[in-house]
């Protein structure tokens, strides 16, 4: 109902908007309100401009906005306010506080909700991938995959992503590590034949396999990026061919599965800018 009693302030109706909890902080809603309000559109705002974003009468916006300057999460220049880089911090608490595989998992669950498939998320360790995150959906295929699971980079797409990132001299030597998988794939390249696939993956900036690991299983795959550009994992659609076409793997799952590898890609280059927490003594 709208505030009919003349004795009531827009201070006072402010301050009852929210949630009846007797442990509720108004103050530090209407603070993160007032963060909030400042966006690409809205990079530097007056007072007034504050206040009615943030729906707050302009004392209450002055005080909070003076708060956030002395903390050093917000620049005065002359009228006008501004957030400062120190507003990163928030994020980047949540991120360096918790691993990084956890950090992108939502990512592979929302992927995996629009295309009906597991996801995964492997790094190189010699010419194995190793299987470091993952969201699965139940469905009939010809091998077990966890967390720690490793199988020849060659054949999985994951694979054929991460060997594509390397220069000449470390592919020979990653090549030239023995398998630790156990796991002996249906295709067996030769050095030419490899080659040219990789050429394939660097031109198109993703990889396809389509039952060369093992029967039954396709899979397509894209690169996970450093803030330098640099391939640090790769992340992939895998399916039943039973149940799932190559086409719709490289027609409809791969630009999702592109949209979450830049998603991941982000999140990673929060992760590594982190900060770090200094222990003294």
């Amino acid at each position: 109902m709208p505030n009919t009693d003349p004795t009531r302030t827009r201070e006072d109706t402010t301050s009852m908007r929210r949630d009846s909890n007797p442990d509720f902080v108004e103050s530090i809603a209407r603070g993160l309100d007032v963060i909030r309000t400042f966006d690409a559109e809205h990079q530097t705002m007056t007072l007034s401009e504050v206040a009615a974003r943030a729906d707050l009468p302009r004392p209450t916006a002055r005080r909070i906005l003076t708060t956030l300057e002395v903390l050093g999460y917000v620049h005065r220049a002359e009228d006008r306010f501004m957030l400062s880089v120190r507003v990163l911090d928030l994020g980047s608490a949540y991120i360096g506080s918790r691993h990084i595989w956890e950090v992108v998992r939502p990512h592979l669950v929302d992927l995996v909700q629009e295309v009906r498939e597991s996801c995964s998320i492997a790094q190189l360790d010699g010419s194995d991938i190793v299987y470091v995150a993952r969201v699965a959906v139940p469905k009939l295929v010809t091998l077990s995959v966890t967390i720690g699971t490793r199988f020849p980079a060659f054949a999985t797409s994951l694979g054929k992503v991460l060997l594509a990132s390397l220069d000449k001299d470390e592919l020979d030597r990653v090549l030239a590590t023995p398998t630790r998988s156990g796991i002996t794939p249906r295709w067996q390249p030769g050095r030419r034949e490899l080659d040219a696939e990789l050429r394939g993956v660097r031109s198109r900036g993703y990889a396809v396999t389509d039952e060369q690991l093992a029967l039954g299983i396709r899979s397509v795959a894209t690169a996970i990026t450093d803030s330098d550009g640099r391939t640090v994992a790769a992340v992939n659609v895998n399916a039943s061919s039973a149940e799932t076409e190559l086409p719709v793997l490289t027609d409809h799952h791969l630009p999702l599965l592109q949209d979450a590898a830049a998603a991941i890609s982000r999140d990673w280059m929060a992760w590594e800018d982190r900060p770090l927490l200094t222990v003294r003594d």
